[in-house]
């Protein structure tokens, strides 16, 4: 018999009401300024009372998963090269805003295991090594994972099966932006988790609709947009019926949720 699909309802990620994420643990909160996807950053988020953090993945040339957005360590870090060129001894010399060491998964899932992560895979390495982290620290429960990688998303669903939640694959979002509901259904993901627009060819082309919303509610599916730091437009979206927003004022959106009465 053919399994029923998933909805966000079966995860107990998305128990708790309003997801507000907290983007690399708050990136332009005042206090983390220079200091993203660090423990620092997190703690900072979660002193605020958040509970579920985003952050991104990438693997170092001996199999260590770092907590980490870019490639290279050149933007946000003291020292320079690829992430999948250098070990793990390297990398963790490096200091994010010249502050700050560069946490490893494990060490999020341990310094702060009441909290849900949302994780973007950014290397097909990373992968297996994030579901081994997953396994390792039974964090089945507690994160929700995707990527703008289509074969990296299926290749982790292979890897963990039903017991994840994963987002839908970019492919998914674009039948679920343009094509009947139906089609939603098809891709195993629980949630949209996209930005109001994006850039095709040079043009400006709208992904998030009332219709998007209709529709991927009709399916259980849950729609968090990103990346949202002005309060107006929380407000605007909030209004619109999205289910989670993901922001680097990770202070601005909690003073939009309380006023609300949002918060929990």
């Amino acid at each position: 018999m053919k399994s029923l699909p998933r909805v966000a309802a079966d995860y107990p990620y998305f128990d708790g009401g309003f997801i507000a994420l907290a983007h690399r643990g708050g990136a332009e909160l005042p206090r983390n300024l220079g200091r993203e996807n660090s423990v620092h950053a997190f703690a900072e988020a979660a002193r605020l009372g958040y509970r579920w953090f985003e952050t991104d993945v990438h693997v170092t040339a001996d199999g260590t998963l770092i907590a980490f957005h870019d490639s290279v360590l050149d933007r946000v870090t003291d020292a320079t090269g690829r992430v999948d060129e250098l070990t793990w001894n390297e990398v963790k010399q490096a200091r994010i805003g010249g502050h700050d060491p560069i946490p490893t998964m494990d060490e999020l899932f341990e310094t702060f295991p009441d909290a849900r992560f949302n994780i973007d895979i950014k290397a097909a390495g990373a992968v297996s090594a994030l579901a081994r982290a997953i396994n390792r620290h039974k964090a089945h429960k507690r994160v929700c994972v995707g990527s703008f990688g289509q074969e990296r998303l299926a290749a982790f669903r292979r890897l963990m099966g039903r017991q994840v939640a994963t987002s839908v694959s970019p492919l998914g979002v674009v039948v679920g932006a343009y094509l009947p509901v139906g089609r939603l259904i098809a891709d195993p993901g629980v949630a949209f988790q996209i930005p109001t627009e994006t850039t095709v060819r040079g043009r400006r082309i709208r992904v998030l609709s009332p219709g998007l919303i209709e529709r991927a509610h009709s399916v259980g599916k849950q729609v968090h947009v990103w990346t949202i730091n002005d309060p107006v437009e929380m407000e605007k979206l909030i209004d619109m019926g999205v289910d989670g927003l993901v922001s680097d004022r990770i202070d601005l959106l909690k003073q939009v949720l309380v006023g609300r009465g949002m918060w929990h």
